[in-house]
């Protein structure tokens, strides 16, 4: 267990004030600094076999990617995490899961948070999997439901259009982009993540160790990843010291500002469309760095039943549409 962390209503809004060192101070808690020096993106995986290969870390220091690995099982991800945290706790954490289920799902089964929802998963995710029961679908066989109220959270929906990819449903777990199985497997260990300390965003106040989900493609904009000549030439534009900021992708020169690749960890970012996501992933939260140290969490019913995805461009609404 992190020293210092206070205890975490499941649903209190958190009452904000500004803070002239530039810090987000919760009353009553110790203020976030602005100094945030560590970010580290994971490239999930649910895979059964072989998901340590799958599963890549990248992390930025000081504006350069300086880590770039697979090799972890999923638990052993979450070990290493709080880990990390217990001799320096200041960074931030991204996951490519969904970190939630359309608001509905919990509703219908009595489920009242999202620590709920977790736990719910914790126990029942394995054999939702197996069975793939609606709302569930993916597998040979199983269509998707035409009757299910949305297959979609709210921040799924939000999340413009890049290159044709949006953000597919949790209930997906079976076929091309599915990203329901790693969700499913991913979420009970931000219980675990949780219960060592760390703040889950948008559900926790501010403290660190922060968590976020992100979603790659945001970062990398319409590239083809699974094509590595695209990985090179993305990689050749955007992450070399004379790349040029793009109108709507972000660029990653370090005379921007932003992180600097290594040698060796530009050429780990090509082997495989898995650390391409980490690495660009862990270089785009760098940049936006300052964005991550002032995250507030939400105060909206939905959302901190869903979650939401993690882009500065297009921040987390202050009141939604709700049902």
């Amino acid at each position: 267990m992190l020293p210092n962390r206070p205890d975490l209503p499941g649903t209190s809004p958190y009452p904000v004030t500004d803070d002239p060192s530039g810090a987000t101070t919760v009353r009553g808690r110790t203020p976030v600094p602005m100094d945030l020096r560590r970010v580290i993106a994971v490239d999930w995986s649910g895979a059964i076999q072989g998901g340590h290969r799958k599963i890549w870390i990248a992390e930025a220091i000081d504006g350069i990617v300086v880590r770039l690995e697979n090799g972890r099982t999923r638990e052993a991800v979450f070990d290493h995490l709080i880990t990390l945290a217990t001799n320096d706790p200041h960074f931030v954490v991204g996951f490519d899961f969904a970190f939630g289920m359309p608001a509905w799902f919990a509703r219908d089964r009595n489920i009242p948070t999202i620590a709920d929802l977790w736990r719910q998963v914790g126990a029942n995710g394995e054999s939702w999997l197996a069975s793939c029961d609606r709302p569930f679908w993916g597998k040979p066989g199983k269509h998707r439901p035409a009757d299910t109220p949305d297959h979609l959270r709210c921040t799924d929906r939000a999340v413009p259009p890049i290159g044709g990819s949006q953000p597919k449903s949790v209930f997906q777990i079976g076929g091309a982009g599915a990203v329901g199985t790693g969700s499913l497997r991913g979420m009970p260990g931000l219980a675990t993540l949780r219960d060592a300390g760390f703040s889950v965003w948008p559900f926790d106040p501010p403290a660190w160790p922060r968590v976020i989900e992100i979603y790659p493609r945001c970062f990398t904009g319409p590239v083809v990843k699974s094509d590595p000549r695209a990985r090179d030439v993305w990689l050749a534009t955007h992450a070399s010291p004379n790349a040029r900021l793009q109108d709507g992708v972000p660029g990653l020169a370090d005379h921007l500002g932003i992180p600097c690749f290594r040698p060796d960890i530009e050429s780990l970012a090509r082997v495989s469309e898995d650390a391409f996501d980490a690495a660009i992933s862990a270089a785009a939260m760098w940049k936006y760095r300052a964005n991550l140290a002032s995250l507030v969490p939400t105060t909206e019913a939905t959302l901190l039943l869903e979650g939401w995805i993690w882009d500065p461009r297009h921040p987390m609404p202050i009141g939604i549409a709700t049902a």
